[in-house]
């Protein structure tokens, strides 16, 4: 890695931290911490520093990526912001709430820290390091300068405010996700009732572009491989409409109907 690039650090080695440091090539200079242990065989396999804890992977660092889960990504923010190097940027690229994200940029930044909302627009597998990200709050242009020099190449500026980036992404992820959970109950109702091909042979009439056979096959794969992750999002996309003063009736569906598809009953 070239010298002038900053140290990282990765906090959660997840899919897309695992898949973000094999495509940067970072190696050594970025160091990571998951509070899974068996995460660490993957994290030398991509290259990086494996740490024994969240102070090692931090010590130093001029850029931290978090790359957590929904629902612990205040929690992370709020433990870890006073091991931060002073004027170091914390990115959270978390799928939370504007609130959530305000939250963990006031304990970020009472540190001595820099926060900067970042949203994940896209699967990280395959898109790796052209992932679409955007990115605000007042350091948004600093890191954006840093993500572009490890290698992210679609990254855009919403705003100076903390929470606009997280709002464009819950506020899509209703749709998106709804989508997800409407064709999921679709295809389960017409296979009960053994009229699949003809459910989906009457919706492809009135669509072209994709097949919708082919489209429920991608969205029944994602829901059942990332339920869990997307209930999480879907609930933080409740409250940024709870916020704005909206029922999230459907919303609350989707929530529902994600953990459903992944195995876990309510």
């Amino acid at each position: 890695m070239p010298e002038h690039l900053p140290s990282i650090a990765l906090i959660g080695f997840g899919e897309a931290g695992s898949t973000f440091a094999r495509a940067g090539g970072w190696e050594h200079a970025a160091r990571a911490f998951d509070i899974a242990p068996e995460r660490r065989a993957a994290m030398e396999e991509a290259g990086v520093e494996p740490c024994a804890s969240a102070q090692e992977a931090l010590a130093g660092a001029a850029l931290a990526l978090s790359l957590v889960t929904a629902e612990s990504a205040l929690a992370v923010a709020q433990d870890h912001a006073r091991l931060l190097t002073p004027g170091a940027i914390w990115c959270d690229m978390n799928s939370v709430s504007p609130d959530t994200k305000r939250a963990a940029a006031k304990a970020v930044e009472e540190a001595g820290g820099l926060y900067v909302d970042v949203a994940v627009m896209a699967p990280v597998d395959p898109a790796r390091l052209g992932v679409p990200l955007l990115l605000s709050g007042p350091a948004a242009g600093r890191a954006m300068a840093c993500l572009n020099g490890l290698g992210f190449a679609n990254t855009r500026i919403v705003g100076d405010e903390i929470g606009r980036a997280s709002a464009i992404k819950m506020i899509r992820s209703v749709m998106v996700k709804g989508l997800e959970a409407l064709t999921w109950e679709c295809a389960a109702a017409a296979e009960k009732a053994g009229v699949f091909d003809e459910v989906m042979a009457s919706l492809d009439a009135s669509e072209k572009r994709q097949g919708w056979a082919e489209r429920i096959a991608y969205n029944r794969e994602r829901m059942e491989t990332h339920g869990l992750r997307r209930a999480a999002e879907m609930e933080e996309s409740a409250k940024t409409l709870l916020d704005l003063g909206i029922e999230p009736v459907m919303t609350r569906g989707t929530v529902a109907r994600q953990r459903q598809a992944a195995g876990i009953q309510n």
